[in-house]
């Protein structure tokens, strides 16, 4: 019979029923309340449901975790459970969840929810189904007539269960039980498995009773950290261990590279060195990734088991977003992993820092709806272990033009004839790749650019100016600024130097004036003179002449007597005046 690889699948499909009754009509019908299946394998976990009338179901799905908004966390969303979970759900109210290559860490209650159209239509069948996922490990038990090999597991398998056990890669025997014993003189490889699945292989020597038993077949943990690699040995009796020796295969064709006591100042033997080791190795670091083995040298003899040591896996943490690109709004998932199952903590609790700081504890970050101010550097470390954190990973929220204002230059009275410049600014990312500037109750844009000048300033240019800031994402305007234009003003010290020079102008000039006009009067006096008479509280009176066929007058001049008493006589023809 040929040897079944370790990717055949086990299935676990039980129809005990169990039953989650509701209220009012609301129940879930779980075939089985718990189930035991070996890692790698595949396992049914299978309900069915009802709901009073008038209902129409419009979401179905399994959970086993609370995100920390406290939603169910729906398998196919939970990326641990990729391509790992596969629904089926029909008309007759089947709700059967397939989990395939089970991992260790799916070991967990698994509950069953469905949400109906009707407002409050929302049921989850407490309990669930608890799944507890196993590997298979051989125990040897040694007399001193024979050796006895034991396929174990942690919990109890669900099912009928057939061992197959295996001798350096044969069947040696088929549908059997988890128990087999040996009787041979030469050491050989045997390891057992259920239907496919293989467990690890052990190494047994019968009657010369050397063996050598590892603690674990694999460890996974986590850089930084330390790491104790133990096991157990026996042989002989009247042998006594002389020398002990922990070891890594080396590169094809290189000797094994023995650990020899503080090498590199990071390894240490504990243990009593005649029937138990323990290799401790501290800061561990990725390329400690190896197979460990031990050999042990006796008064006799020296011995070297050739079947598998310990398999050492070192892992980083590293953070994953979930989607990589993310607009404000949306919702992202970060979630912190691993290369491997760690070992000693399967199931492990996250503490997040953003840009160093510690921001919460909890399986996976979730930030529903991200905002801008969620955008930083985020990292994260296993609850215990908090000084080893992971790389961080930065998380870049983009969204449109905010906080969009607008500012001038020069500040201060705005006058005509002068200039000023106004400059756009708003917060964005991807920054601000257009602006555009308006002038309100004006449809036709002014101007293009993050500043925008205005020079030669007239009236005509008061009003109120506003941009707009536009990405990839939206766009957004200011508030709208108003310019006030101010009419030019004259100094005073201007205006009355003005004034000044146009009187010293008026009286340089009337001298001039005078002389000019007594000269064109001179030639032609045959207009009419009238007497006026002056006033008789007054020796001064004002003589007039005026041409006859002219508008304008004569030059008019103030005749003072030098006698008191005495009253000036005008020349003119007899026939001007009138007695």
């Amino acid at each position: 019979m040929a040897l079944r690889t370790a990717g055949s699948v086990l299935v676990v499909f039980l129809w005990s029923v169990a039953v989650v009754l509701g209220q009012y009509g609301w129940s879930v019908t779980y075939t089985t309340q718990s189930i035991c299946a070996l890692k790698g394998s595949t396992v049914d976990l299978s309900c069915s449901y009802t709901y009073p009338r008038g209902h129409k179901v419009t979401t179905t799905f399994w959970f086993t975790k609370i995100d920390a908004l406290e939603n169910d966390v729906n398998l196919r969303d939970d990326p641990d459970y990729k391509g790992h979970v596969t629904y089926r759900s029909d008309k007759n109210k089947d709700c059967t969840l397939k989990i395939t290559d089970l991992r260790l860490s799916y070991s967990a209650e698994y509950t069953f929810r469905f949400i109906t159209d009707q407002e409050g239509g929302k049921y989850s069948g407490y309990p669930g189904v608890t799944l507890s996922v196993t590997d298979l490990q051989v125990k040897v038990t040694t007399t001193w007539w024979s050796t006895t090999l034991t396929c174990s597991t942690t919990c109890t398998l669900t099912g009928n269960s057939t061992y197959i056990w295996y001798r350096n890669s044969k069947i040696v025997q088929a549908a059997s039980s988890p128990s087999y014993s040996v009787y041979f003189k030469t050491e050989d490889s045997f390891y057992c498995a259920v239907k496919g699945i293989n467990s690890p292989a052990v190494s047994v020597r019968a009657q010369s009773y050397f063996h050598v038993t590892y603690t674990h077949q694999r460890i996974c943990t986590l850089k930084g950290s330390s790491v104790n690699i133990s096991c157990f040995y026996t042989y002989p009796s009247g042998h006594t261990v002389s020398e002990t020796n922990w070891y890594i295969k080396g590169k094809l064709h290189e000797a094994p590279q023995i650990l020899s006591l503080g090498y590199g100042g990071r390894v240490e033997y504990l243990g009593n060195m005649q029937s138990d080791s323990t290799l401790r190795i501290t800061d561990l670091r990725e390329e400690d990734s190896a197979e460990y083995k031990i050999r042990f040298r006796t008064d006799q003899t020296n011995w070297e088991p050739t079947f598998p040591g310990t398999t050492l896996t070192v892992t980083g943490l590293q953070v994953k977003v979930t989607p990589a690109t993310v607009t404000e709004g949306q919702t992202v998932i970060l979630t912190c992993s691993t290369t491997c199952t760690l070992t000693d903590n399967p199931n492990p609790t996250y503490i997040w820092y953003k840009n160093g700081h510690v921001t919460t504890q909890s399986n996976s970050l979730f930030l529903k709806p991200v905002s801008s101010e969620d955008a930083g550097r985020y990292s994260c470390a296993v609850e215990g272990h908090e000084d080893l954190y992971s790389p961080e990973e930065t998380l870049t929220v983009t969204y449109g033009p905010k906080n969009t204002s607008v500012s001038v230059s020069p500040s201060g009275e705005i006058v005509e004839g002068s200039s000023v410049t106004l400059t756009c600014s708003s917060d964005a990312n991807p920054p601000v790749d257009k602006y555009t500037w308006y002038k309100k109750n004006v449809a036709s844009p002014k101007a293009s650019g993050q500043s925008y000048s205005i020079t030669n300033i007239i009236s005509e240019d008061r009003g109120e100016y506003y941009c707009e800031a536009q990405n990839g994402r939206g766009s957004m305007n200011s508030t709208a600024l108003m310019i006030i234009v101010a009419e030019k003003q004259t100094s005073v010290l201007t205006a009355a130097v003005g004034i000044t020079v146009v009187v010293l102008v008026l009286i340089l000039c009337l001298p001039c004036f005078m002389w000019f006009r007594r000269s064109i009067g001179g030639s032609d006096v045959t207009a009419d003179t009238q007497s006026v008479h002056p006033d008789p509280n007054s020796d001064t009176y004002t003589a007039l002449n005026m041409k006859t066929r002219s508008p304008e007058y004569d030059t008019l001049a103030n005749v003072r007597d030098s006698s008191s008493d005495t009253v000036p006589q005008i020349d003119a023809e007899p026939s001007d005046y009138e007695n």
